[in-house]
């Protein structure tokens, strides 16, 4: 899969611009009841926005919700909804009402089986679908989750997850769950996985908390403010560093006349490539960073991006 193919619309510096949800990075929440956030959200940084009818909306306000969205949607609009999961009272309506409206894709809540995924893709054919995975039933299921059709990536409801389990919040805690997350994507051949929220405002916890979203190989992550979309979207881009490093391995390479030189080429082709795809695909200017001091001591990034 050619990654720039993907983003070449894209403009990082484009407020307001959308990315290919292959390659989303920052999935921005946005409360269903309020209509007046749509259009804010739709201007800010947020590679997708998530018109939200499930947790963020009171039952008594899911009618009201519901109707907000249809209507944002039946304008032109061609954002992602959060529905509310498979077995609940609104599940149903939620699909039927979406099944008639430019919906650009579905975020569906407490996935815990193959046939939550299949059931909702069967109402809404053509439309992907993000499997939230918030329940230990779902996490043991989570492989089949995967590969089931309609599938179209996995993302971890954290908080959800961790009220079911008892679990902490640490990243050590959450490291199974995550490495699952991961493996089940890669190995059904999906984007990678989209990691859950960060609760706060605190600008350095989301920094950390999006370093270790990257550590377990997550391309992307669930944001509840607009605020925290710029944020994310950095931390989920090929660094200075990263790209510095592409760079100067093709460099090399050329230099030593373009061959195979030993195992490790091959791996570093791939990895390089999709650094310097991935930063023109994220609008990130390649050149900004030919000036990087002292590139050739700069190691080899890990490869973080299963595309």
């Amino acid at each position: 899969m050619d990654v720039q193919d993907h983003g070449a619309h894209a403009d990082h510096d484009d407020v307001g611009s959308r990315i290919d949800p292959v390659l989303a990075r920052s999935w921005l929440l946005v409360n269903g009841a309020q209509y007046d956030r749509f259009a804010p959200a739709v201007r800010s940084r947020a590679d997708i926005v998530v018109l939200d009818i499930e947790d963020a909306v009171a039952p008594k306000d899911k009618t009201v919700a519901r109707d907000n969205v249809i209507r944002w949607l039946t304008e032109g609009n061609t954002d992602w909804v959060r529905v509310n999961g498979f077995g609940t009272p609104w599940w149903a309506d939620d699909l039927d009402a979406l099944a008639k409206t430019s919906v650009g894709g579905v975020m569906l809540a407490m996935v815990e089986s193959v046939d939550h995924v299949t059931e909702t893709a069967n109402r809404l054919p053509g439309v992907p679908i993000v499997a939230l995975v918030e329940t230990a039933r779902g996490l043991e299921r989570i492989t089949a989750i995967a590969a089931a059709k309609g599938t179209f990536r996995l993302a971890f409801g954290i908080g959800d997850f961790r009220r079911d389990t008892g679990f902490g919040e640490s990243p050590t805690t959450l490291a199974y769950a995550r490495s699952r997350f991961t493996i089940a994507a890669k190995a059904a051949h999906l984007p990678s996985a989209i990691d859950g929220p960060t609760v706060g405002s605190s600008a350095l916890k989301l920094s950390e908390a999006t370093a270790v979203s990257v550590e377990f190989g997550m391309t992307g992550k669930i944001c509840l403010t607009p605020e925290q979309c710029t944020t994310v979207n950095e931390g989920l881009s090929p660094s200075p560093e990263e790209i510095a490093w592409a760079k100067e391995f093709f460099v090399e390479f050329e230099r030593d006349g373009g061959e195979i030189r030993n195992g490790s080429d091959l791996p570093r082709i791939a990895r390089a490539n999709k650094i310097i795809d991935l930063a023109r695909a994220y609008g990130i200017e390649v050149s900004e960073f030919d000036d990087v001091d002292d590139p050739a001591h700069i190691p080899a990034p890990s490869d973080t991006y299963h595309y």
